[in-house]
């Protein structure tokens, strides 16, 4: 059975096209409605600005003061000058030659006399030719002789220094003090210094190491040198 009506009669179809359209120009209206405004053309009052009166000033008028310069300077005072007499007589300075003459006697050299100054030289113990001799020390050679001293020195100190003077000013233990001295070109004993935990130590130190008798001084190429000796006392100092 055919239908009765031409379909392309339907309208139907396009329904949702038109819908679209319709609804763009509504936007559209809507849009132009809220952002239309309007003026009331007779309320507006736009003025001329007139920029000459603004411009113009009042200068206040100032009144130049003609002050008057200030007065010159007083004059200077004369200068006084006195004339003085020259009584004072100048020495002139005789300036003499010396230049000599054929007269002149000329000394010799020979009338010349060179006095020699021995300076005091040092020289180490554990290098000197000759060693410093201690009394009872004379026999054998070098080594000898040191050997002997030291041991000579050694008993002459424990012999002569008070080890009771450690226990009476409080000290205890092990005691150590350590002494320098020299052995002048006399054979005398001179620069006793000592290094000790009390100075009462070391003052009976130097007192002990002054005692030392006179030595044979040392030899260094034929000629009495000084010697430089350093000695440690070490002893124990009973409880």
């Amino acid at each position: 059975m055919e239908p009765k009506k031409n379909p392309k009669a339907n309208v139907a179809r396009n329904s949702a096209l038109y819908f679209a359209i319709g609804l763009a120009i509504m936007l559209a209206l809507t849009n132009f409605a809220i952002n239309y405004k309007t003026y009331d053309k007779e309320a507006i009052d736009i003025g001329m600005i007139n920029m000459d009166e603004e411009l113009e000033e009042e200068i206040p008028i100032t009144e130049q003061l003609n002050t008057p310069p200030p007065p010159p300077p007083p004059p200077a005072a004369p200068e006084v000058i006195e004339v003085v007499e020259d009584e004072v007589e100048v020495e002139e300075t005789v300036i003499e030659s010396t230049e000599t003459s054929q007269e002149e006697e000329i000394a010799e050299v020979e009338d010349i006399e060179i006095e020699e100054v021995e300076e005091d030289v040092e020289v180490p113990f554990s290098i000197i030719e000759n060693v410093p001799v201690f009394p009872g020390c004379e026999k054998g050679n070098n080594a000898a002789k040191k050997k002997c001293m030291s041991e000579k020195i050694s008993k002459f100190v424990g012999k002569n220094f008070d080890t009771d003077l450690a226990g009476e000013l409080g000290l205890t233990g092990r005691q150590r003090i350590n002494v320098i001295f020299k052995i002048g070109k006399d054979g005398n004993i001179t620069g006793v210094r000592a290094r000790a935990p009390h100075p009462k130590l070391e003052q009976e130190a130097a007192r002990v190491i002054n005692k030392l008798p006179k030595m044979k001084p040392g030899m260094q190429r034929g000629k009495a040198v000084i010697v430089p000796y350093s000695l440690p006392i070490v002893f124990q100092v009973q409880d």
